[in-house]
């Protein structure tokens, strides 16, 4: 949802000339090629422009920091959020318990966008962004040398496993055992993931669909790969190994950014080749 909405937005904006995002909208380059023909641009985000009057700016569904939006609009830029409102929450959430004297460990990975965003929001509360539970196991450890008793929270990137969270939250509890853990996980993300476990007794292999660069699509991959059976992801038909097209039967999933257009495509190279090899 989040996706599909910001994607609308700059469409809608670049009937009326050129937009930019800050940094690239989705990771899929195919979408981004599609984008570009609308005269939808990509604006470094390492690099801010000067000036920039009159250019309209879309803020990505990962959203950014809130010194980044207002370093925006000092410069001039139209500025159109659109943050996707689960991860706006987990930002006004990191914002809330700053306020209320907490100190902060953010569950994701570590140079990801959104979880950059929210670390803007938390301020001096932020701690330690954490990939993993011995990431988690480090950190505590070395919070709780220093504030023993200090009150601590965990707010989980939206497109973070169940599993890892909770592994991330029961390692942190060890150290604090009054942790407050912010239910943050995108329920979209949950259920693609467990309807892709369904699949794993009933298909030989399995084609994720999605861009190499995205964080959910990439989880997708890691679940896949623990039925055992082969996996690849793909950022398009083109991409689907040949060995795939001998399976009997193939599992599909696709990332929460992935265009429609490029599942269809996928879903009917893998059926064509199915009917032929009947």
């Amino acid at each position: 949802m989040g996706v599909r909405r910001a994607v609308d937005l700059a469409c809608d904006h670049a009937k009326a000339g050129t937009v930019y995002t800050f940094g690239p909208l989705i990771h899929n380059p195919r979408a981004l090629e599609e984008l570009g023909s609308l005269g939808v641009q990509v604006m470094d985000e390492s690099r801010l422009p000067e000036n920039l009057n009159g250019v309209t700016v879309i803020i990505r569904a990962h959203g950014i920091s809130p010194q980044t939006e207002a370093a925006l609009h000092e410069r001039g830029a139209n500025v159109v959020d659109a943050t996707c409102p689960r991860v706006k929450a987990s930002q006004l959430k990191a914002a809330a318990l700053a306020e209320a004297g907490y100190r902060l460990f953010l569950a994701g990975e570590k140079h990801h966008a959104e979880i950059a965003g929210i670390t803007g929001y938390a301020g001096a509360a932020f701690y330690a962004a954490v990939g993993n539970a011995a990431e988690a196991e480090d950190s505590a450890a070395r919070l709780s040398a220093d504030f023993s008793g200090v009150k601590t929270a965990l707010i989980g990137q939206t497109t973070i496993t169940t599993e890892e969270y909770m592994a991330i939250g029961k390692t942190i509890k060890k150290y604090f055992p009054n942790l407050e853990i912010a239910q943050t996980i995108c329920p979209v993300t949950g259920k693609r993931q467990e309807s892709l476990r369904k699949l794993m007794d009933r298909v030989d292999a399995f084609i994720i669909a999605g861009g190499k660069e995205s964080a959910n699509t990439r989880r997708l991959l890691a679940v896949a790969q623990t039925s055992g059976k082969p996996c690849a992801l793909v950022e398009s038909d083109a991409e689907i190994p040949p060995g795939f097209f001998c399976f009997e039967s193939v599992g599909l999933a696709a990332g929460t950014s992935t265009p429609d257009s490029i599942i269809d495509a996928i879903e009917r190279a893998l059926t064509s080749a199915g009917q032929n090899h009947q």
